[in-house]
């Protein structure tokens, strides 16, 4: 019995293999759109025949929705980073909506996949999932800000909504434009939003 590729242990070659399929269709899947990809043209990219993809992913569809989770958890490692000395719990918010507009201004391609991967149910699942986690650790946050007397009392996860809405709203606007990440901007506004 053979396993699926999730169950698979890579070596560093394997593992260098994999990340080199990622790359390819990330960038193709943003280029060209999800579906007019081929897994021919992906592996033609890379220089290995389709029975390597299939090695690595069950699928097309199995790839984008691994490409969505390494994504969200790529930016949730970067977020961490940022924050994990800072004991204001407004600044690690300030941090981490920076490392997340860092992490995305360098990773433009990621969002367009997900704009996309919100428009088809069996992707947008994935999404729902990274959302809700980022929507609950902002929460926290601002709960810590209010218990500490920092900004009044207030609907946290109302806050913590707008806080991701404005940010995702502002990188979608400048991957589309091609125009920089307004960074200061967004953090000024999802700052003064919170504080008053």
């Amino acid at each position: 019995m053979s396993l699926a590729p999730d169950e698979r242990k890579l070596t560093s070659r394997g593992q260098e293999r994999r990340d080199e399929l990622v790359r390819v269709a990330t960038e193709k899947f943003a280029e060209q759109g999800y579906h007019p990809t081929s897994v021919a043209e992906i592996v033609d990219g890379v220089g290995v025949g389709k029975g390597v993809f299939y090695w690595y992913f069950a699928s097309k569809e199995d790839m984008l929705r691994e490409i969505l989770s390494d994504a969200l958890l790529e930016v949730r490692r970067h977020q961490h980073a940022a924050i994990r000395d800072e004991p204001n719990p407004l600044t690690r918010i300030e941090l981490g909506v920076r490392a997340s507009l860092d992490w995305l201004a360098q990773n433009t391609a990621v969002m367009r996949l997900v704009d996309f991967a919100w428009t088809e149910e069996t992707f947008a699942t994935v999404l729902r999932k990274g959302r809700e986690v980022s929507i609950e650790d902002t929460t926290r946050h601002l709960n810590e800000a209010m218990s500490e007397g920092l900004i009044a009392p207030g609907d946290a996860r109302a806050m913590s909504i707008a806080i991701r809405g404005i940010t995702e709203e502002m990188c979608r606007m400048a991957a589309d434009t091609g125009e920089g990440i307004p960074a200061d901007a967004i953090v000024r506004m999802t700052l003064n939003g919170v504080i008053g």
